[in-house]
């Protein structure tokens, strides 16, 4: 599949088709990421996706406990 680059103000862009933007699952905010001689185009990652999820089972299997965090202190000390 070829495309042209067109003119968008001062920017060139490249229109998309519908089929294509299906197919690679993209929709909202998009990242783009040069290598080499090639551009990717892929949907944003969204920070902190599913989070509460992780956090529901993390809860239920009962390992949430802050206690637990106590147990790091002094791990690191001399480390650098």
């Amino acid at each position: 599949m070829q495309a042209n680059l067109i003119s968008i103000g001062n920017s060139k862009g490249v229109r998309l088709p519908k089929a294509v933007i299906e197919q690679a699952g993209l929709s909202g905010q998009l990242e783009m990421e040069v290598s080499g001689n090639a551009v990717i185009i892929r949907s944003a990652r969204r920070v902190r996706q599913d989070w509460d999820a992780a956090a529901a089972a993390c809860h239920q299997a009962g390992e949430d406990q802050l206690a637990d965090w106590d147990a790091t202190i002094g791990d690191f000390e001399g480390a650098w």
